[in-house]
């Protein structure tokens, strides 16, 4: 079950443009056809493969649902983190078509971090992941993860770029935007979509975005990235 994510307040936040308070119209578009294509060259068992056996980072472990067992490690290499868990939808920042009160009965307005121009991050077009707050378990930031840090998500055969966009409960994991899922081929539905098992989370170390709503750019230093990655033994 998903819960809100975190917005990490800061004294700046007033500097913030507001975030639209109304529903779109009424009526809610159907749902997009899920791209089923990787995004980039970098293949999806070459990830996989490349990251090998587990060396934990996290001093514990997390849940992927509240209320569920404690399974999922925070594993690391010299220049990525990662982790394997479900994908639960993150609709929240902007009020868009299919990511509002109506289609998301937790959705927020807010994102922990947000666009060049102040206004919250849009989870139905642009990918990003959601991180756990810091905690004892495990603190993103030591590990050289901040928003607009650049990810990897990989689902069966799929690799879809995106940036670290949200914030999320201090003992979950395993979440991700609209626009993720969407590149993934995995059901959108805020509601009832997303996979229970199955995806990988690869964010590479001190890398960042700038703007962070820059797709294009997040997608680029991905693929280039992966591939050093791929090499760098």
């Amino acid at each position: 079950m998903r819960v809100p994510s975190l917005t990490l307040a800061a004294a700046g936040a007033a500097l913030l443009a507001p975030a639209a308070l109304s529903d779109p119209a009424a009526a809610v578009p159907p749902p997009q056809r899920p791209v089923v294509r990787s995004e980039g060259a970098v293949a999806a068992v070459d990830l996989l493969a490349r990251l090998g056996e587990c060396h934990q980072i996290s001093h514990g472990r997390y849940r992927t649902d509240a209320g569920s067992p404690a399974t999922v490690p925070v594993c690391g290499t010299q220049d990525a983190v990662y982790w394997k868990a479900d994908l639960d939808i993150d609709c929240d920042g902007q009020a868009t078509a299919r990511c509002n009160r109506r289609t998301d009965p937790v959705f927020a307005t807010t994102t922990s971090f947000q666009q060049s121009d102040g206004r919250h991050l849009n989870a139905e077009t642009l990918p990003y992941i959601v991180v756990p707050a810091p905690s004892g378990i495990w603190d993103h930031r030591a590990a050289g993860v901040q928003g607009g840090s650049v990810a990897a998500v990989v689902y069966r055969d799929r690799v879809q770029y995106a940036v670290v966009g949200d914030i999320g409960p201090r003992d979950l994991i395993g979440e991700a935007s609209y626009a993720t899922a969407q590149g993934l081929g995995i059901p959108t539905d805020p509601r009832g979509g997303g996979v229970s098992s199955g995806v990988t989370y690869i964010v590479f170390r001190n890398s960042r975005v700038d703007p962070i709503e820059d797709h294009a750019a997040a997608a680029a230093a991905g693929e280039r990235m992966a591939r050093l990655f791929l090499t760098d033994h």
